[in-house]
């Protein structure tokens, strides 16, 4: 029988290459049916290609010959034993069973072959050192974590995502060549998932597995996907479009855009619907409200037979608590129990009474991949139809290798009732659409790497994990309105390359906010992750306390993190002062446009255990950028270190680094072609503004669990050498979140224009401003103002009752009516008139409406004489009335005015004009002065 794999250009059968697969027949199993997933004995040689790069058939014979071949015009080479890419050495030392299959001018892919069959290879690709390199690896079965090195032996086991920084000459840190870039993704290949891995000689490796001892193969062609490029963010955004070229897209969900509050940290598994009320209403009651809400863990109808009632509680026995029915439970439910007068009637009945009174917006709940922890109850009335089976997880080498799970232990002790694949669908169905008949909005979907643990005699962890993710996204799309679903607790590339359609997934381990050593690991891990997640989906940051030691440092990660926000403060426990900064009047957010990651000089170095480095992580909005720089250094370290014994700072010390406008990719976005080049930076902890040329640096220092952050605003010259760059809300962490636009307003060549800005928001609003704006009005009614000289920052406050979208002209009336009146003189007058312009009141420097500069700019462009003066301090007044004299006199004196012709307005007086031969008809001059 001839089996083909269907085809995904992130599952990597991608009509590429060949690969045999063997499989054992499968034992017969009473309650899972295998014939979705049963693959019978088969030997494919069958291929297809991509029809933009060959018409040719491969086997692992002619692929050898075609990569020493001369038909090769892709960069990447692999050559007597060495990779190339870009013309560099990239791995030396590549064993013959290594294989390179070109893709594009830029990007190839790596694979191998062994002699024998089986679910399980390791195969070595070669040695990697003298490079500086960033790994992101699965540190436990759930969640991924950096890690930064120098060669091969740094690269931790179930490594996915590898770049390297390639620079010529000895001295990887000084080296003033421009770096390029190579990046290194393990792939899905049919029905085999591949992860790096590094060894003690400086070897990379890569890990080819199918979790079923049934899924065999005796090769991969297409394991690792290798590219290159002089940009990171664009390599890491170009090789994901290579892989996704035939991948859906998904829509954004409402929830990113506002508040939220998630039930967990506060309640934990003892949520209730008073509690939440409780929270809600302090909430709201402080000018933060929230305008979504996740029920998470403790709504659902579970029963745990390891945690008896009134037993002691044994840490860890939760999870092995199992689904009894879809339904809720009876916190959330009436039912004959007298002790319930104060339980709603339904969860219906709960989510209505709290949208109607606190405004909320959305209302999820969590359920994990297979209902709960442990997965159903077996034969239980209301879930035997599902037909689980109790099932002990069995976890891969390459995550036993790293750190172990509290939860994972668990299930493995406890078992879980794991759902037969042929009846998912039901119940993801049964499900989402029991929920949406309570009037809740989305899911929070949790557990859902769990899936790779259970996958034996079910046709392997990629196939399984397609299969149950298909049928997740399919029942969300037809149930809910908005792609209402957040992902948790998957970060392997068998859930991540399988999420076609959601929008949002968990980037992080949880927020522990009862553990002071990972509240820094928490943000560098984030915002790593985010360099290979951002180019799939929306990276969650978690919740998080806002009365905390360490909340602001969490608050201004959500800010540059373009991520959702929300906390799970305890109800009454907040701190209204950070969330106001974070949070507007109507609940909404300002959230930045794209997921916030390490800025570029931070790559490569470790932000939390070097003892020197500060974490930037950038971002833009839709006129600025954004930098948040972060002390992490001193208050915890990496796990799965072998020597955690690092140039650790202590907890007052204070780490400097340099920041630039330069530190904001895609700047060119926001620059615009009116752009001097030159930025303003608002610095948030200061409250200061200042000029920088887009290259140039300034020094930061932040002690432990510090930060800062920074809006970066182009300064654009607007009409007649007017500069200006809006900052935003100066009020609130992401200050230039608040703006939607900006523009000009009127002719730009002339003196007198308006810059008009749209925006949301509440507060003190700032921008720069190269000269004192004459006037601002908001929504039509004109505002006070205030202009610092020094600073050159204006600031006007915008009230609350403007948040939802204000209207902002900002103008000057430098001249008004001067030029015209200029044109009339000069038309019912001589041409050749004396005209002075004079700025008065100069003695009130700090009332100056128009510069010296810009008087001297218009008398020169219109022929005049410029001077400024005081009546008050008599500067200038007499000389005022010399110059205007003296240039009448050397007209005379060049032959312009004709003295004799009363129509010249000059008067000869006694004495004549020594030197004069006459006007200019060549008439003798009378005696005497002048005057005019």
């Amino acid at each position: 029988m001839s089996h083909t794999f269907s085809t995904n250009p992130l599952n990597v059968n991608m009509n590429m290459v060949s690969m045999t697969t063997l499989t054992r027949p499968q034992k017969p199993n009473s309650c899972f049916s295998s014939s979705s997933t049963f693959l019978p004995h088969c030997n494919i040689q069958t291929l297809r290609f991509l029809p933009h790069r060959s018409l040719l058939r491969l086997n692992k014979n002619n692929c050898y010959k075609w990569k020493h071949s001369m038909f090769i015009s892709t960069k990447p080479l692999l050559k007597d034993g060495t990779l190339s890419v870009n013309g560099q050495e990239a791995i030396t030392g590549v064993p013959d069973n290594v294989f390179l299959t070109p893709l594009s001018d830029s990007s190839a892919f790596l694979g191998a072959t062994s002699s024998q069959s089986s679910s399980r290879h390791v195969f070595k690709l070669g040695v990697i050192k003298d490079v500086r390199l960033l790994s992101l690896f699965r540190f436990k079965v759930w969640w991924m974590i950096p890690r930064v090195g120098n060669s091969g032996s740094d690269i931790p086991i179930e490594t996915q995502m590898l770049l390297l920084e390639a620079r010529k000459g000895p001295d990887l840190d000084k080296s003033n060549d421009s770096p390029s870039y190579i990046i290194f993704l393990p792939l899905l290949d049919g029905e085999f998932r591949s992860s790096l891995q590094g060894n003690s000689s400086n070897e990379l490796e890569f890990c080819l597995e199918s979790g079923d001892p049934a899924i065999v193969t005796s090769q991969s062609m297409r394991a690792v996907f290798v590219n290159y490029g002089n940009h990171p963010f664009d390599l890491m955004k170009e090789s994901m479009k290579i892989l996704e070229e035939q991948t859906g897209t998904f829509s954004m969900p409402g929830i990113l855009d506002v508040f939220g509050w998630c039930t967990w940290d506060a309640f934990y598994q003892e949520v209730n619907p008073q509690g939440i009320k409780d929270g809600l209403k302090s909430l709201s009651e402080g000018g933060t409200p929230a305008k979504f809400l996740i029920i998470d863990d403790g709504w659902q109808d579970t029963t745990n037979e390891f945690q008896k009632e009134g037993e002691p509680f044994i840490d860890g026995s939760q999870f092995g608590g199992r689904l009894v029915s879809v339904e809720e439970n009876s916190k959330f439910r009436k039912t004959s129990n007298e002790s319930q007068a104060d339980a709603p009637n339904d969860l219906k009945h709960f989510v209505a009474d709290i949208k109607r009174n606190f405004g909320l917006k959305y209302v999820y709940v969590w359920h994990a991949l297979l209902g709960y922890w442990g997965g159903l109850v077996p034969n239980a009335r209301d879930t035997k139809k599902y037909n689980p089976k109790l099932t002990y997880p069995l976890q891969s080498p390459g995550n036993l290798a790293n750190m172990r799970d509290l939860a994972m232990d668990c299930m493995e002790k406890y078992g879980v009732g794991a759902i037969d694949p042929d009846r998912i669908s039901q119940f993801y169905d049964d499900l989402h659409s029991y929920l949406v008949s309570q009037d809740v909005d989305g899911v929070k979907v949790d557990v859902q790497n769990i899936l790779e643990t259970i996958a034996t005699d079910l046709g392997g962890r990629v196939s399984l994990t397609r299969h149950f993710q298909e049928a997740l996204e399919k029942s969300i799309a037809s149930n809910f309105q908005d792609n209402s679903i957040i992902c948790c607790m998957g970060l392997s590339t068998d859930s991540i390359y399988h999420s076609k359609r959601s929008a949002i997934t968990r980037a992080s381990d949880d927020y522990y906010p009862k553990n002071p050593a990972t509240q820094t690991l928490h943000i560098a891990a984030v915002a790593f992750n985010s360099i290979f997640l951002g180019e799939v989906v929306v990276p969650d940051w978690d919740m998080f306390y806002s009365l905390h030691d360490a909340a602001e440092f969490h608050a201004i990660a959500r800010a540059v993190g373009g991520c959702p926000v929300y906390v799970s403060d305890k109800p009454g426990e907040h701190d209204h002062k950070i969330l106001k900064r974070l949070v507007l009047p109507d609940g909404s957010v300002l959230r930045a446009k794209y997921p916030g990651r390490p800025s570029r000089d931070c790559l490569f170095i470790d932000p939390v255990m070097d003892g020197k480095s500060l974490l930037k992580i950038w971002n833009l909005n839709k006129c600025t950028g954004v930098i948040g720089v972060f002390n992490c250094q001193g208050a915890g370290s990496w796990p799965c270190l072998d020597n955690t014994n690092q140039n650790h700072v202590s907890n007052s010390a204070e780490v400097s680094g340099q920041v630039s406008p330069a530190d904001v990719e895609y700047f060119e976005e926001v620059s615009g072609k009116l752009w001097t080049g030159d930025c303003a930076i608002y610095s948030f902890n200061k409250g200061s503004v200042s000029r920088l040329p887009k290259e140039e640096k300034f020094g930061v220092g932040l002690r432990t669990l510090e930060c800062d952050v920074f809006t970066v605003s182009p300064i654009k010259v607007y009409y007649q050498r007017i500069e200006f760059a809006p900052i935003g809300l100066m009020n609130m962490y992401n200050s230039g979140g608040a703006i939607e636009s900006v523009e000009q307003c009127g002719d730009p060549s002339s003196y007198n224009g308006r810059i008009h800005i749209k925006g949301r928001g509440a507060g003190c609003f700032g921008g720069y401003s190269s000269m004192k704006p004459k006037g601002c009005s908001i929504n039509g009614e004109e505002e006070e103002m205030k202009y610092g000289e020094e600073d050159k920052l204006v600031t006007v406050t915008i009230d609350a009752s403007n948040n939802s979208g204000w209207d902002m002209d900002i103008w000057r009336e430098t001249f008004n009516h001067l030029a015209s009146w200029l044109e009339d003189a000069r038309q019912h007058a001589n041409a050749n008139m004396t005209i002075m312009l004079i700025g008065n009141k100069s003695d009130l420097a700090h009332r100056r409406a128009v510069s010296t500069e810009e008087g001297e700019q218009f008398a020169k462009e219109h022929g005049l004489i410029f001077m400024e003066a005081s009546a008050k301090t008599a500067q200038n007044v007499e000389e005022a009335f010399i110059k205007t004299a003296a240039t009448i006199y050397k007209k005379i004196q060049d032959g312009v005015f004709d003295v004799s012709n009363e129509s010249y307005g000059i008067k000869i007086g006694y004495g004549g004009i020594p030197g004069s031969s006459g006007g200019r008809d060549g008439a003798s001059a009378q005696a005497g002065g002048c005057c005019g």
